[in-house]
């Protein structure tokens, strides 16, 4: 995937092209220990910067509302609104229970056909690969990162690469929501 995908990640803002869409994915807002979850802040960290330079015009939060104490697009929209993002530039997706569901809902259901993942990149790869698959333009901004090796991501890859020779189906679609 790495391979496919290295000349489509970005780490500079100035470089990385506009869309009219960041595709933020996402993650829980705390870690098992009860401290902030790294992975979450330095992604919001890097859509403000995307967003503030001008390189996205909305946000859409994509994450898991499986529970009704877990709300990962509410999180991540209450602290972008703290950090100045308009909340009517950021849309919600509460059935991105994983990436492939995110990717294909943000084609299917929120209409876009060229979007700017912001994740880590080790997450962005795998996004812009399964994109690739749905016939999606995509970029990727590496949000910084927390660990060097990431094992659990070789497992998280190899299943992307099944999930798609199987034609595998996000867990949800619904109604179309058009961004601005």
């Amino acid at each position: 995937m790495g391979f496919r995908t290295k000349h489509l990640v970005y780490d500079n803002v100035d470089a990385i092209p506009k869309n009219k869409v960041g595709l933020l994915l996402g993650t829980g807002k705390y870690a098992a220990n009860g401290n902030i979850n790294l992975f979450y802040k330095y992604r919001i960290d890097a859509t403000v910067k995307l967003y503030k330079a001008g390189k996205i015009e909305y946000i859409l939060v994509s994450g898991d509302n499986s529970r009704k104490d877990y709300d990962e697009p509410s999180d991540f929209k209450n602290d972008l609104i703290a950090r100045g993002i308009p909340a009517n530039r950021i849309f919600l997706d509460y059935a991105g229970f994983r990436t492939l569901d995110s990717v294909v809902r943000a084609k299917e259901i929120f209409g876009q056909t060229s979007i700017t993942f912001i994740s880590q990149k080790f997450h962005n790869q795998r996004a812009i690969y399964i994109a690739n698959h749905f016939d999606i333009k995509a970029v990727g901004f590496n949000a910084r990162d927390v660990y060097k090796s990431h094992f659990r991501e070789y497992l998280a890859r190899s299943k992307a690469s099944l999930d798609l020779v199987f034609n595998v189906k996000p867990k949800f679609l619904g109604e179309k929501i058009k961004i601005q």
